[in-house]
């Protein structure tokens, strides 16, 4: 009956909150971002005729460059770039850059939305790297602070 008692207690003890760093939590949150930035680019590669387009040489209305590649590798190393950021910098000087860089990218984002086709795949996309985002620029904004005499 101890036994019991003692499985019936464990389940209705409460779980216990863990305190991550912020740091912690915004390197996690650029990696998801980066991570579903990669994939809505890579399954759209499913849509039909982008690859016959990729092959002609243009994605979207752009030509494939040396340009339109550096471009778009500069684009998709801001996240890599800030998952290290996220947990190197000072936390003034990370506090900031995650705010920066977090709200430019919303603008940006919202750029995968023109053209006008299959708005449902990317729209889910945007809204779901707008909700990360939103975390980022969240988070950086209510750093806690330590009282100066702590």
């Amino acid at each position: 009956m101890t036994t019991q008692r003692a499985d019936r207690t464990a389940l209705h003890t409460p779980l216990p909150t863990s305190n991550v760093p912020i740091q912690t939590k915004l390197a996690a949150a650029w990696t998801s971002f980066m991570f579903l930035y990669v994939y809505v680019d890579l399954l759209g590669l499913y849509k039909p005729g982008m690859v016959e387009d990729i092959l002609k040489g243009k994605v979207f209305t752009f030509d494939i460059s040396q340009t339109f590649a550096v471009s778009a590798l500069a684009a998709m190393s801001i996240p890599a770039l800030m998952i290290v950021l996220s947990t190197t910098l000072p936390a003034r000087a990370n506090r900031i850059t995650n705010l920066v860089v977090a709200t430019l990218l919303i603008p940006y984002m919202a750029f995968n939305l023109a053209g006008g086709e299959w708005l449902l795949y990317y729209g889910l996309g945007l809204a779901i790297e707008l909700v990360l985002l939103a975390f980022i620029v969240r988070s950086a904004w209510t750093w806690p602070r330590t009282p100066a005499g702590a």
